[in-house]
């Protein structure tokens, strides 16, 4: 329903065929008049499973702390972002918050403050998906704008490989520092290199390679896999994966996953952003956001209430 007010209509007595014409102005601006009826709030787990098929990662499992906004059209559920805890170490965020990179020299005090710190004053987008009648309108940035507005925290990280192609991250006022290599990337792909003859980034080609091989060297190839991974992966020895919980996880892992997580540790660089929010310590943010209080001010800016 995208309608243009800058049409104006008029009669035309001259044409009986049609009776009026369309007359267009220099540079229209395009609405989508539907926005007007459109609003954030907080959601629920479920409302991520009722659209999470529609998003690109289609995963069954969301990151620690996980909370969610949605997108509402009256009644109707047309979007859901998912915000997490973020992570404690993240070599693009001390970049921009050099403070918070370790200096070789912490304790356990000044690691813990570190973490009390981060997990007060930052939250991560984790998620965005946007029900597929409503793309290409510009509702995810301002969707994610709001939220990340009502979330409260000082910062709010998005780490989005989808970024590179659609910057509605951007939009949404985020800022982002240059694409970085993967720390494991030379290791890595060292790995793969020694161990496959498959591109390391066809996960396909690697699997069929996997299952042509005789069971012995099979299972010795899915060991030596798993025990690379969980040596060299972060995500596996920090906050709740200590104590040989991430151990026991990469354990269990199927060959695909473990690959895929391998992959995502080596060869992944998604972009990396942030968005101070101009609104944090706020007392009068309602929890009920229309969209279209995006428009009110710059995407920086303090949310203007009506």
């Amino acid at each position: 329903m995208v309608s243009d007010t800058h049409l104006p209509i008029r009669s035309l007595d001259s044409n009986p065929l049609f009776g009026w014409e369309a007359q267009r102005v220099a540079s229209p601006a395009p609405v989508l008049s539907l926005m007007n009826d459109m609003r954030v709030e907080r959601g629920t787990i479920e409302d991520w499973r009722t659209l999470e098929a529609l998003h690109y990662k289609q995963s069954g499992s969301l990151p620690a702390g996980s909370h969610h906004f949605v997108l509402k059209l009256g009644d109707e559920l047309i979007g859901c972002l998912v915000m997490a805890s973020p992570k404690l170490l993240l070599k693009e965020r001390h970049v921009v918050l050099p403070k918070l990179k370790p200096t070789g020299q912490d304790n356990k005090i000044t690691n813990q403050y570190r973490m009390k710190w981060i997990n007060a004053n930052m939250a991560v987008v984790a998620r965005v998906v946007v029900d597929t009648m409503y793309r290409g309108a510009g509702l995810a940035y301002r969707f994610t704008n709001i939220a990340a507005r009502m979330e409260g925290k000082r910062f709010i990280e998005i780490q989005s490989s989808m970024s590179k192609y659609n910057q509605f991250a951007h939009k949404a006022g985020f800022q982002f520092v240059t694409p970085m290599r993967s720390n494991k990337y030379d290791v890595g792909i060292k790995f793969f290199r020694s161990t496959f003859v498959s591109d390391p980034a066809d996960l396909e080609a690697i699997l069929e390679e996997w299952m042509t091989k005789e069971p012995v060297e099979r299972a010795a190839i899915e060991r030596a896999t798993k025990d690379f991974y969980y040596a060299h992966s972060a995500l596996e020895k920090t906050g709740k994966s200590l104590g040989g919980v991430g151990e026991r996880r990469v354990e269990k892992m199927s060959m695909r996953d473990c690959l895929h997580a391998l992959q995502q540790m080596v060869l992944a660089s998604p972009l990396y952003g942030i968005f101070t929010n101009p609104d944090v310590g706020r007392t009068d943010m309602p929890k009920v956001v229309p969209l279209t209080w995006f428009d009110n001010q710059a995407p920086t800016s303090r949310l203007i209430l009506p």
